[in-house]
């Protein structure tokens, strides 16, 4: 009699393959987490950029996630505008990661020119990923549409100055105050990427031969017209990997921060005051030009050893103090300064094509603050100016009130201040100074206030 075997019931089906992983998604949930933290958090995009690079491991991800971090920064005021109009109503505000993750795809296809395929399935995917598949499909939904009626919804938005230029609104007026007839040329020139400015470190080698090692390595590069220092890259480059860096031959810096040691025209001997110095660019630049005894001043301790691994590299050697520049008696050893940098804290506003993120943060509140801080820094350090000294008042603000209105205050309250006059080619007549506007000359928006103590 033959053995029966147990019934062992119906047999299970195979377990379904896991779906194949869509490329692209990871990055897209990384950039729209740090994206939430700036947006949300007021977080700057530098620092989350330095966060998230780490987890990125290839070069080329690491770059598409800068430039969509830095395209969605700057543009977020119009393409978050853009998917809010195509919804019936919004998300819920916990919803940070996803609102992020839907303007960055917008701003992928309409800004950086990704073909919509590329992007839709990726950041729905990227939905998935962040936890919020309850978003995947209205994520499908609003992508496609909005890449098939784009340019219908662009004509809606070019309606208000907000949307068209991805401005604040007390931002497009302040400009539209001080700057009448510059108001649209500082808007458009904001929402351009800036180019990427070397300054040569004149005690590590001449510019030609930085332009010649730069050549052979197949960089574009040209000598700035204006300034004896600056090297423009045609493209935007890892510094840290052209030829000369790790030696010290160059800092990156932008043209119109190069146009303050020209200015202040410190020489040999003398004793230099860097009262706002970190992360220290504009001493290093002071201490290239000439063999003087620098102070490099700065109120936040945690940003000394930026300071000091800057002028390391580069060769050069300063006195890194920690104090505040409201505080003299603090810090101060009593010996006078013949030259006097005050590179003011303000709003920032003439970087805006540089750091975009600076049109999410700033606020029209925050200008009158900045101006009493503005005022009393120069006023504080006025005292250890020697007579016959040189002050420069600088900014990167195209903002009057912080500009000229501050020097205009303090030479009326101060009988051993003049000004002095300064160059056309540093910008416009503003008050006693001159304002480089953005994009200018292919520089920042800065400004400069030169003052001299009556002996």
């Amino acid at each position: 009699m033959s053995e029966r075997r147990p019934s062992r019931g119906p047999r299970k089906p195979a377990p379904a393959p896991a779906p194949a992983p869509v490329p692209g998604a990871g990055l897209r949930a990384e950039a729209a987490r740090a994206l939430a933290r700036v947006v949300f958090e007021g977080v700057s995009l530098r620092r989350v950029l330095v966060d998230a690079n780490p987890r990125v491991a290839d070069p080329r991800d690491r770059a598409l996630l800068a430039a969509s971090l830095f395209e969605a920064s700057r543009w977020w005021l119009r393409h978050d505008a853009a998917i809010a109009s195509l919804m019936d109503k919004p998300l819920p505000p916990k919803a940070r990661e996803a609102r992020a993750l839907l303007v960055l795809a917008a701003v992928q296809i309409d800004v950086l020119g990704v073909a919509d395929y590329a992007v839709v399935a990726p950041s729905v995917e990227a939905m998935r990923v962040l936890g919020l598949a309850q978003y995947a499909g209205l994520a499908n939904a609003l992508l496609r549409r909005y890449a098939r009626e784009r340019e219908a919804i662009g004509a809606r938005l070019d309606q208000d100055a907000v949307t068209r230029s991805a401005h604040p609104r007390w931002l497009i007026d302040a400009l539209a105050r001080d700057w009448p007839d510059r108001a649209g040329e500082i808007l458009a020139a904001n929402n351009r990427e800036a180019a990427l400015t070397l300054r040569v470190n004149r005690r590590r080698g001449t510019r030609e031969d930085l332009l010649a090692r730069l050549a052979a390595d197949g960089v574009a590069a040209a000598a700035h017209a204006d300034l004896a220092d600056a090297i423009v890259l045609e493209r935007s480059s890892d510094v840290t990997r052209l030829p000369g860096y790790a030696e010290g031959a160059f800092s990156v810096q932008d043209g119109a921060a190069q146009r303050v040691a020209d200015l202040l025209d410190a020489g040999d001997g003398q004793r230099v005051l860097d009262a706002c110095a970190a992360p220290g660019g504009k001493s290093a630049h002071l201490l290239e030009r000439a063999d003087v005894e620098l102070v490099a001043l700065d109120n936040d301790p945690a940003r000394l050893p930026r300071i000091g691994e800057n002028l390391a590299r580069l060769g050069l050697g300063a006195s890194v103090v920690a104090g505040d520049a409201l505080a003299p008696a603090n810090w101060w050893d009593g010996r006078p300064f013949q030259r006097i940098l005050i590179d003011a804290p303000c709003s920032a506003s003439g970087i805006v094509r540089r750091q975009p993120d600076i049109k999410l943060h700033r606020r029209a509140a925050d200008i009158a603050p900045l101006v009493r801080t503005q005022q009393a820094i120069l006023a504080a350090l006025w005292s250890l100016l020697a007579p016959g000294g040189r002050l420069l008042y600088a900014t990167c603000s195209v903002l009057r009130p912080e500009n000229e209105g501050v020097l205009a205050a303090f030479l009326a309250d101060h009988d051993d201040a003049r000004a002095l006059p300064l160059p056309g080619h540093c910008g416009h007549a503003a008050g006693v100074g001159r304002q480089n506007l953005p994009g200018e000359g292919g520089m920042d928006g800065f400004y400069y206030g030169l003052l001299e103590k009556i002996a």
